[in-house]
């Protein structure tokens, strides 16, 4: 534990990379402060995300998650499209993928309740002016309220992370031409549903259409929202944006209506129980540094890489880079040895997520094959040749068939 010995660590931005962040530093024995730029509690935020149960496992195991943190796990993916000429749903394929999805609010909590059984100094409403580097090589953390020096400091800003620019000065999200509508529907919404809600609890389910896909889940519903059945369904639509956007007006409409016009009739009525309360539209993009820490600053989770939605990995790479930072400070004697060795590891990740999610992005949205004419070998090989070679999670055996 040399390179942790009477560290000081300040995180810049205290949601989930920052929190995990919080819990990796000092767990590795150093003095943790974490910057929240918001002054509420965070988990009203996101909707839902699925982590591999090898890494749920192994979080709960060393202590960044309460084992009582509750979560939805299934361990089978369903294809579905719209049966040619009519609005009936037509199954293509099954798929083994084992997910542990997780409400994003409870998963804060958790690691946010880590943090702080670990002592961490968590100051909400405490936005960062300014990260810097002092005569002695240290970083210096600035506020409002002064300024503070730090043996490292983690970047945990975000997609649009203001840390960044320190070590890619310039480097921005690409845009990827296309939307994501997020959102999360009471289980209500499936009560005259019966054989979909069935299915969503024994599957996570993509439903094909040109130019797009859906993808549909349960997750835990947490106690923001009371009279759930313990349920949420959660779903990303990714689709081209409007003719005419626009960046004020409610989503709603516009997912319902893709969805009426794509989706077999029993998702799109479910899709049509979605409020402008419970939908969000985001932009896809994705970037990465060419190198995540340079000495004292280190970047984590969205700051140091973004990848298209479509791997997933947003949460989860953010978990493994604090499994990352607390295994390099323990093993490595210096500072400068532990951030060198987290770069060579942490960058390679992030660039390997971004490829495989711009393959995804064009095998899915960009140039989706004709669902219509698929069935479970058609989807095996095509998935087979978009991974081209590469593992996931997600995707551990494309053409392990699942029996009905």
């Amino acid at each position: 534990m040399a390179a942790a010995t009477a560290l000081r660590i300040g995180v810049v931005g205290g949601s989930i990379a920052g929190c995990a962040a919080a819990v990796a530093g000092s767990r590795a024995g150093a003095d943790v402060t974490v910057y929240e730029r918001s002054g509420a509690e965070l988990q009203d935020r996101g909707f839902g995300i699925v982590i591999p149960p090898p890494l749920h496992r192994e979080l709960v195991a060393s202590g960044y998650l309460d084992a009582r943190m509750e979560t939805a796990p299934v361990a089978t993916r369903v294809w579905l499209t719209r049966e040619p000429g009519g609005r009936s749903t037509r199954e293509l394929a099954r798929q083994s993928s084992p997910v542990t999805p997780c409400n994003w609010g409870l998963l804060w909590q958790s690691l946010r309740a880590s943090a702080g059984a670990g002592a961490v100094r968590y100051l909400r409403g405490e936005p960062v002016t300014s990260v810097g580097e002092g005569p002695d090589g240290r970083a210096v953390v600035t506020t409002a309220r002064g300024s503070e020096p730090y043996d490292i400091v983690v970047g945990a800003d975000g997609h649009a992370s203001r840390t960044r620019q320190l070590l890619a000065p310039g480097l921005t999200p690409e845009p990827a031409g296309y939307l994501v509508w997020r959102g999360a529907i009471p289980l209500s919404a499936l009560a005259d549903h019966p054989r979909e809600l069935e299915l969503l609890r024994g599957a996570w389910v993509t439903i094909g259409f040109p130019g797009g896909h859906g993808i549909f889940y349960l997750i835990p519903g947490g106690s923001q929202h009371p009279g759930t059945g313990g349920r949420l369904l959660a779903y990303a639509i990714y689709g081209r944006p409007p003719a005419s956007p626009d960046a004020d007006a409610d989503p709603g409409p516009y997912v319902r209506e893709l969805a009426r016009e794509h989706f077999p009739a029993a998702w799109a009525e479910i899709v049509g129980h979605g409020t402008h309360r419970t939908t969000a539209c985001h932009p896809v993009a994705d970037v990465q540094v060419p190198r995540a820490a340079r000495a004292p600053l280190l970047l984590a989770g969205d700051a140091a890489g973004v990848s298209r939605p479509h791997t997933a990995s947003g949460a989860v790479k953010a978990l493994q880079d604090a499994l990352c930072l607390e295994r390099v400070l323990r093993d490595e004697p210096t500072v400068g040895a532990a951030l060198e060795r987290y770069a060579d590891e942490r960058t390679a990740a992030g660039a390997h997520l971004v490829e495989l999610g711009r393959r995804m992005g064009r095998a899915q949205v960009e140039e989706t094959p004709d669902w219509a004419a698929m069935g479970q070998e058609e989807v095996d090989v095509w998935f087979r040749g978009v991974l081209a070679g590469t593992r996931h999670y997600l995707y551990e055996q494309p053409g392990a068939g699942v029996t009905a």
